[in-house]
């Protein structure tokens, strides 16, 4: 085996006893095939991209205004950074990525309260879990009870908090909604979603500047600038409940990204990089206004994303698939998460190793990495007959299609949770051994937060893939097109995917050329989120280790 020689720098065996032809050939193939798949995907972007906004629409003038307005400052200080301040440039595009990625997190908020849980329902919720989580703290103080008595107690509290026992027990959550005065929609949005976030600000603010003065600004401010949507939100054409969204979801982690910029003194110029590009949008649109420039005759438009499928391609939009792909998720998210993770802690803490149930364990975690590679049609068969025909559920409804899906990624969840415990060393777990501490102690409180950015990390990814995938949804009877978005779990939907599915089959140019690609570009966007939020958890961990 040839080496390094580290006094000289050379290789041994490099004076012609080794070849290097082979290693350069391999390295060069890989080069190719990267460059080769890198190509390959700018192509069909740029494709579907041409289809979904139809520049060769707009007058030439108006891609002149952009270009002096917008693009030559932007890559005038991409240049600079770049060339002279590279920290700012990564503080550049980090304040133009998060207003963004941060306004589709909004859009989903948004969606959620809109169609899943009212104010009033969240208020509720809230209420009765807080309740729950005192009463439980409580027990734990006042009583030294035994495990199962404390078992117990975790388990029926919060059940009565939440869920109660149907026909004779109603739940504190349906007591709160049962009153017979409630606050206004805002006002119960205010005090339990903004007020536990502005908590969570003026936290963090007292604890990286070590000031209880500034953390108490911090929270306050933020109260103070949701609260004011119940005035000015209706002057700026907004609701109250879309005001406290995007001041909570949006303006909260953009303020805070400021803060710790501006806290480190490191890459500040950086920040005047989405400023520019937000005066070089006013002054565009100022230009353009003046001149009477029509520009593109995009297909991708706010109407397209807040309207249902229509038979004129140019009134068919895709909001009741957004918003069945938003629940979809939550269903799969909730009955795969738990089992996949609660899976890998057996399979890598628990289960025997050796003799025959080592043996049996050995031949799960087999099967197991194999069902990962089940084709997802097969996935879709095992739901219709689970949900459909076993359970007696109806065909086509949010249950079904997110069970159905949450099967098809819980292997990728249980194989990716396993890497991630196995990641932490032994010597940790023997140190909490050393200490005392029970197995379940050494679990909860060393190897599962050391493993939870890798589990984090392998979930999502799996839920970008279950948010694409179309034939399970096909063979357990999602529709092809619904117009009214599902107000519960129990609604009939439709996806993105099966949505887009239903257009390419329809025969007018305009679906399979124009709304077809505006829908895979929305398709895309959530995509591109969702594997943008893991990329940013794995970097987190990394430079956290």
């Amino acid at each position: 085996m040839a080496t390094a020689d580290e006094s000289t720098g050379a290789w041994f065996g490099a004076d012609g006893q080794v070849s290097q032809v082979r290693g350069l050939l391999f390295k060069a193939a890989c080069l190719g095939a990267t460059l080769l798949a890198l190509f390959l995907v700018f192509v069909f972007l740029a494709y579907v991209a041409t289809d979904a906004i139809e520049p060769l629409t707009a007058d030439p003038a108006w891609w002149g205004a952009v270009a002096v307005t917008v693009l030559l400052p932007a890559l005038g200080l991409a240049g600079y950074y770049y060339r002279y301040d590279p920290p700012a440039g990564e503080v550049a595009y980090t304040a133009l990525g998060l207003p963004i990625a941060a306004t589709l997190l909004a859009g989903g908020v948004g969606i959620v309260f809109r169609h899943i849980v009212s104010p009033h329902g969240w208020l509720a919720l809230v209420v009765a879990t807080a309740v729950a989580a005192g009463a439980i703290a409580l027990h734990d103080r006042r009583r030294d009870a035994g495990a199962l008595e404390r078992a117990a107690v975790v388990t029926v509290v919060p059940l009565l908090a939440l869920v109660g026992v149907p026909g004779l027990v109603p739940s504190l959550r349906e007591l709160i909604l049962s009153a017979p005065v409630l606050p206004m929609a805002s006002l119960s949005l205010l005090g339990t979603f903004a007020a536990p976030i502005a908590a969570a600000v003026g936290w963090r603010i007292r604890r990286v500047r070590k000031s209880d003065r500034a953390g108490v600004i911090a929270g306050g401010a933020t109260v103070v600038v949701a609260a004011l949507g119940l005035v000015a939100a209706p002057l700026v054409g907004l609701s109250a409940t879309s005001w406290i969204v995007l001041t909570t979801v949006v303006a909260v982690p953009v303020g805070l990204y400021v803060e710790q910029v501006l806290r480190r003194g490191d890459g500040v110029s950086g920040l005047a990089f989405p400023v520019a590009i937000a005066i070089g949008v006013a002054v565009c649109a100022a230009v353009v206004g003046v001149a009477d420039l029509s520009g593109p005759t995009v297909w991708l438009d706010w109407e397209f994303l807040t309207t249902a499928h229509n038979r004129t391609p140019r009134e068919a939009g895709i909001y009741p698939a957004l918003v069945g792909s938003v629940m979809m998720i939550i269903v799969v998210a909730v009955a795969a998460f738990p089992v996949g993770v609660g899976a890998a802690i057996y399979l890598e803490e628990y289960a025997p190793t050796e003799g025959l149930p080592g043996s049996i364990v050995e031949l799960i975690e087999i099967n197991v990495a194999n069902l990962a590679g089940v084709p997802s049609v097969v996935y879709g068969l095992l739901g219709l007959a689970l949900f459909v025909n076993t359970a007696g559920l109806r065909p086509g409804i949010v249950v079904v299609g997110g069970l159905t899906v949450g099967l098809l990624i819980l292997p990728i969840v249980i194989v990716s949770a396993q890497e991630a415990i196995q990641a932490v060393p032994d010597s940790q777990r023997q140190a909490a051994y050393g200490m005392g501490a029970t197995r379940w102690q050494t679990v909860r409180t060393v190897v599962l937060p050391r493993a939870m950015p890798g589990i984090l990390t392998g979930t999502i990814l799996a839920l970008g893939r279950a948010i694409g995938e179309t034939a399970p949804l096909l063979m357990v009877g999602v529709a092809a097109v619904v117009r009214i978005s599902p107000n519960s779990f129990f609604s009939l939907f439709s996806a993105m995917p099966r949505q887009i599915f239903a257009w390419a089959r329809l025969a007018k140019p305009e679906f399979y050329h124009g709304v077809l690609a505006a829908g895979v570009l929305v398709l895309l966007v959530v995509l591109l989120m969702m594997n943008g939020t893991a990329i940013l958890l794995r970097n987190k961990y990394q430079r956290h280790e």
